[in-house]
């Protein structure tokens, strides 16, 4: 069953069925642990320990039966990441990366690939729509600037960015929920996950994200 948010955003009962029992086994293994979710908001936000789950990143693929829908899972330790899982089901593929260790694709060691021009990079986008304002002008300049760009691929993108197969990701209005989960991704790979004016993320950050395989 697809339903739509206050928003007009869509959400399925895959969405919270697979969140809810995300937060259960959790909330038996770490019970002081906080949660932050997509579908049922925060508990304990303001814990050591907090973990950021969406478990459709990009329903709207998975509503349309396009594979590259995955499922995100992040932990942060006094708001700085240390854990973060893409899964994309579908596919059978699975990016883990942790703090000071070097990111895994389905067990194997992974590794951003050299880009030292933006002329040369591969740029991926979700959708250029969802710019607003002088945002949209900023990511027309990237855009205009990159050698070849790609939308569509959700969470997706950041997975091909840390092995190496795309260099650029340029996004805007995201939550903490979507990016937690990927900088650890990223970094571990060799690359950087940061907002606009080149800060690390936490869960506080506007949501406006890059992340780079040349850093």
């Amino acid at each position: 069953a697809v339903l739509d948010k206050p928003d007009d955003t869509p959400v399925t009962i895959a969405d919270r069925e697979a969140e809810a029992a995300m937060r259960a086994e959790i909330a038996r293994a770490y019970p002081a642990h906080g949660i932050v979710g997509e579908e049922y908001g925060a508990e304990r936000p303001e814990a050591e320990y907090v973990w950021f789950l969406d478990p459709i990143d990009g329903t709207k693929s998975f509503i349309a039966g396009l594979p590259l829908f995955g499922t995100l899972i992040g932990l942060a330790r006094r708001g700085a990441p240390i854990l973060g899982i893409i899964d994309h089901p579908a596919l059978n593929e699975r990016w883990i990366g942790m703090r000071g260790r070097q990111t895994q694709f389905n067990g194997a060691p992974v590794h951003c690939r050299p880009c030292a021009h933006i002329q040369d990079a591969q740029l991926f986008s979700t959708d250029p729509e969802l710019f607003s304002g002088g945002e949209r002008e900023a990511f027309r300049r990237v855009r205009a600037a990159s050698k070849r760009v790609r939308y569509g691929a959700d969470c997706y993108a950041y997975g091909l960015v840390a092995s190496g197969f795309a260099d650029l990701v340029v996004e805007s209005d995201l939550d903490a929920t979507d990016f937690m989960a990927l900088a650890p991704v990223i970094d571990g790979a060799g690359g950087a996950l940061r907002d606009w004016s080149g800060a690390a993320l936490t869960p506080t950050s506007t949501g406006q994200v890059i992340a780079v395989g040349d850093q």
